[in-house]
C-alpha cells in the first residue's frame, strides 16, 4: 500500500518512484476537475493502460459496516476529492481469511472477507488530495468515519490493470 497527497511537496519525488502508469494516473488525477465530473464507472487510457475511473459521492459510515476487501486483476488507485475525511484501514492478504463474498471471477474484480476481530489493521485518513494504492495482496476497509461520525465525501477510484504495473 502507498499513501501520499497531491498537494505535497515531494510528490513529484514520489511519483516518479511509481511504475508509468500509476505516476501518469496520480498525475491525471491531481490536474483533472474532477468535483464537477459526473457520478459513474468510465472507461479510459492512461500510460498505454485501458484504466476505469469510478466516480463515487458517499458517506462514512462506523467500521462494523465494512468488509474488508481485495482485488486480483487490478491495482485500486484511490483519490480523495473532498468532504469528509474517510478512513480507510487495510493490512496484507495472508490467504487465510474467511470469504464473505468471492467476486473476483466478475467484472468487479472483488472479493470481501468477514471481519476478523484479532486482525491488526493499520489506517490512514483521507482528506482532499490524498491518495492510497492498494495492490493486490492489500486488504483495505475504505469508506470508515472517525469521531466525528458520517461525512459526506466524494472520492475517485482509478482501477488500474496489476499486469500494467510491471515495468
Amino acid at each position: 500500500m502507498i499513501y501520499g497527497n497531491v498537494n505535497n511537496e515531494f510528490f513529484e519525488q514520489q511519483a516518479a518512484a511509481l511504475p508509468k502508469v500509476l505516476n501518469e494516473a496520480l498525475h491525471y488525477l491531481k490536474d483533472a476537475d474532477l468535483k464537477g465530473h459526473e457520478v459513474g464507472h468510465f472507461p479510459m487510457e492512461i500510460g498505454g493502460a485501458s484504466v476505469i475511473l469510478q466516480v463515487m459521492d458517499l458517506t462514512t459510515s462506523p467500521r462494523p459496516e465494512h468488509y474488508p476487501e481485495i482485488h486480483r486483476k487490478y491495482v485500486d488507485l484511490q483519490f480523495f476529492v473532498s468532504g469528509g475525511p474517510e478512513y480507510s484501514t487495510f493490512y496484507i492478504d495472508k490467504g487465510n481469511g474467511k470469504v464473505h463474498e468471492d467476486l473476483l471471477d466478475k467484472p468487479k474484480d472483488i472479493l470481501f472477507y468477514e471481519n476478523d476481530p484479532d486482525q491488526a489493521e493499520s489506517c490512514v485518513c483521507m482528506t482532499p488530495g490524498a491518495y492510497a494504492i492498494y495492490f493486490p495482496w492489500d486488504v483495505h476497509v475504505p469508506g470508515q468515519c472517525g469521531p466525528e461520525g458520517p461525512k459526506d465525501y466524494r472520492k475517485i477510484v482509478l482501477k488500474v490493470p496489476a499486469e500494467a504495473c510491471r515495468n
